[in-house]
C-alpha cells in the first residue's frame, strides 16, 4: 500500500502558541503512530517556524518537549544548548519601539492594492519598528543548523518582505537563499515588538502578518493529508472577563475565519485537512497575552491532554464567514 503524502503546518502564536504546539505535536505523533519528522512537507510561521525547522534538522518531538519543560536535553541535535525560556524572547512586554511608520512603502502599496493585501500586512506597515532582538532564537537554530538549510527537502519558512509587501516562502525556489537561522528570525519578527530582520538590502517581518498559518503554501505540492496545528485558531472558545483576553478572543475569531478559507483552498487542491487549535481549557491556561512566559509550562501540560482529545475525535470544520480577514 502506498504511503500517503503528508504535510504538517505549524502556525504562529508567540511563546504560548509554541508551548501549545509542542503538546499538539506530541498528540499528533501518538494519534498517527508516526514520527512527524518524516512528513513530506513542513510549513512554519513565526513561532511555528522554530518548531518545524528543529524537526527538519532531526530534533524529535520528545526532545523539543523535554527542552520546553526543562530548558535542555542530553541527546540529539539540540543537546548542549541551554535556553532560558523566561528571558530569551525578551519578556512579556515589548521594549519601546522607534518613532515613525514601520514601512511607508508597504502602506502605499496597501492603499493602491486595497483588498489584495491581507489587512494584517497593511496594519503592520503602520506599526513602528520594534527594538526587540531575536538573537537567542537564531542561536538555537544555528546550534542544530550551523549554516545553510537543513539537509532534508520540504521545509518552508514563511516571512514577509517589509519593503515590498510580498510573502516570502524561504526554502522554496525563487526565494532568497539564506541560512535557516536568518529565515526563522525573519518569520518571528513581530512588527512593533522586534526589529525587522535585514537580509541583504531588504527587511523582513513575521510571516503571521500575512497569515497565521500560511497553509495555502501547500497547494500544488501533491499532498494527500495535511495536519494544521494553529495556535491562533479556536473552534471551542471561552468567555473571559478580563478586557485584554476578550479583545484577544475577538481577534482570534477573525483569524479562525480566515484560516478556514485557506483550508477550503487546500481541500480544493485534493488534500484532506485536519486542523486543530486551542480549546477553551487551553485558552484559559493562556490568558490574553501570548508572550506571557509565566504560563508556558501550564500551557504545554494542558495541550498534551486537550490536543490528544481533539485529534481522537475531530469535529467537522465549520464554513468560513464571509466577513473574515
Amino acid at each position: 500500500m502506498t504511503r500517503p503524502r503528508r504535510g504538517l503546518v505549524v502556525g504562529g502564536g508567540g511563546v504560548l502558541g509554541a508551548a501549545w504546539a509542542v503538546g499538539a505535536l506530541t498528540a499528533l505523533e501518538e494519534t498517527l503512530g508516526v514520527d512527524v519528522r518524516e512528513v513530506d512537507e513542513l510549513v512554519g510561521t513565526s513561532a511555528g517556524s522554530v518548531l518545524v525547522t528543529l524537526l527538519a534538522a532531526g530534533v524529535s518531538v520528545a526532545q523539543i518537549r523535554t527542552h520546553q519543560l526543562e530548558g535542555h536535553v542530553d541527546e540529539g541535535p539540540l543537546a548542549g544548548f541551554t535556553w532560558d525560556y523566561e528571558s530569551a524572547t525578551g519578556g512579556d512586554r515589548p521594549p519601546t519601539p522607534r518613532a515613525g511608520l514601520g514601512s511607508p512603502v508597504l502602506l502605499r502599496k496597501g492603499i493602491r492594492e486595497l483588498r489584495q493585501l491581507p489587512p494584517t500586512a497593511v496594519l503592520a506597515a503602520f506599526l513602528p519598528e520594534g527594538r526587540g532582538r531575536l538573537d537567542s532564537v537564531g542561536a538555537m537554530v544555528r546550534h542544530v543548523v550551523p549554516s545553510g538549510w537543513p539537509p532534508r527537502a520540504g521545509l518552508t519558512v514563511a516571512a514577509v518582505d517589509y519593503d515590498a509587501g510580498v510573502r516570502v516562502p524561504f526554502g522554496r525556489e525563487g526565494a532568497p537563499v539564506v541560512d535557516a537561522a536568518e529565515a526563522v528570525m525573519a518569520s518571528c519578527a513581530i512588527p512593533g515588538w522586534y526589529e525587522p530582520v535585514r537580509i541583504g538590502e531588504r527587511r523582513f517581518i513575521d510571516g503571521g502578518t500575512w497569515s497565521s498559518t500560511n497553509l495555502d503554501l501547500l497547494v500544488g505540492r501533491g499532498l494527500d493529508e495535511v495536519f494544521v496545528l494553529a495556535p491562533q485558531v479556536s473552534f471551542d472558545s471561552d468567555a473571559p472577563s478580563a478586557l485584554v483576553s476578550r479583545l484577544e478572543r475577538q481577534w482570534r475569531n477573525r483569524v479562525t475565519a480566515r484560516a478556514l478559507k485557506e483550508v477550503a483552498v487546500l481541500h480544493a487542491d485534493g488534500a484532506e485537512v485536519t486542523m486543530i487549535g486551542p480549546g477553551h481549557e487551553d485558552l484559559e491556561a493562556m490568558g490574553g497575552n501570548l508572550m506571557d512566559v509565566s504560563r508556558r509550562p501550564t500551557v504545554v501540560i494542558t495541550s498534551l491532554r486537550t490536543s490528544l482529545a481533539a485529534l481522537a475525535d475531530p469535529a467537522e470544520l465549520p464554513e468560513p464567514r464571509s466577513d473574515s480577514l
